[in-house]
């Protein structure tokens, strides 16, 4: 039986991953860190300080210290984010399970400014019992710290009992080490992966969760 529902954000409720893969090309390379789209794709799912130190590991920087990086980084994804749509199948699977009557919470790596941004810009906030921020957890994902803690504030749901929809590997990683279900959707550059084999279920779309797929989800 899933008592709980648990949503990422970025790439999943939002095409964020385009927006941040645009401002940290061009803020990195103010530091002298050249990236492209695919290196971007290495440390989807990581949380933002997580990201700076990355690529501060590999080629460090004087310019400006981790901390200024990781603020120029947020503003300029702040300031795009909520010109965005919510992606394909958003509104119709939150109606959906509202209408199932089970409970729904977000955890994203995102910081809390970024999640109120979506939240308040898709109009979606009230679905959601919990709004969980990896940033106040020691480790982001991979580490299923967010998608734990939010298990608590949701008053101590059996972690088996949660399903999770993630579009990023390091998602998917973090909810089964929390030993949730996982719905992967991926990015269509990314769908094939055979890594998300790791996942109960893999979709091109929400707009693709059927009534079949959650009683048979339930079932497990």
């Amino acid at each position: 039986m899933i008592k709980a529902v648990i949503f990422d954000m970025d790439g999943l409720l939002v095409d964020s991953e385009p927006v941040w893969r645009e401002v940290e090309i061009e803020i990195f390379k103010e530091v002298g860190v050249f990236l492209t789209n695919d290196l971007c794709r290495q440390t989807m799912g990581l949380r933002l300080d997580e990201v700076v130190k990355h690529w501060y590991s590999i080629k460090p920087w004087k310019e400006k210290d981790l901390k200024e990086v990781e603020q120029s980084i947020i503003e300029g994804v702040r300031q795009k984010i909520g010109l965005q749509q919510p992606m394909e199948g958003v509104r119709e699977i939150l109606d959906f399970l509202k209408s199932q009557k089970v409970t729904m919470a977000l955890a994203s790596s995102s910081c809390m400014v970024l999640i109120e941004t979506v939240l308040d810009a898709f109009q979606i906030r009230d679905y959601f019992s919990v709004v969980q921020s990896a940033e106040s957890e020691p480790y982001g994902k991979p580490h299923p710290g967010v998608f734990l803690t939010t298990t608590q504030k949701l008053g101590g749901i059996n972690p088996t009992q949660c399903l999770v929809f993630e579009d990023s590997l390091n998602g998917v990683l973090a909810a089964k080490s929390a030993r949730m279900k996982a719905v992967a959707v991926p990015d269509s550059e990314q769908f094939h992966d055979p890594r998300f084999a790791i996942a109960d279920l893999k979709l091109k779309s929400l707009k693709d969760f059927s009534l079949n797929h959650w009683e048979e989800l339930s079932r497990r």
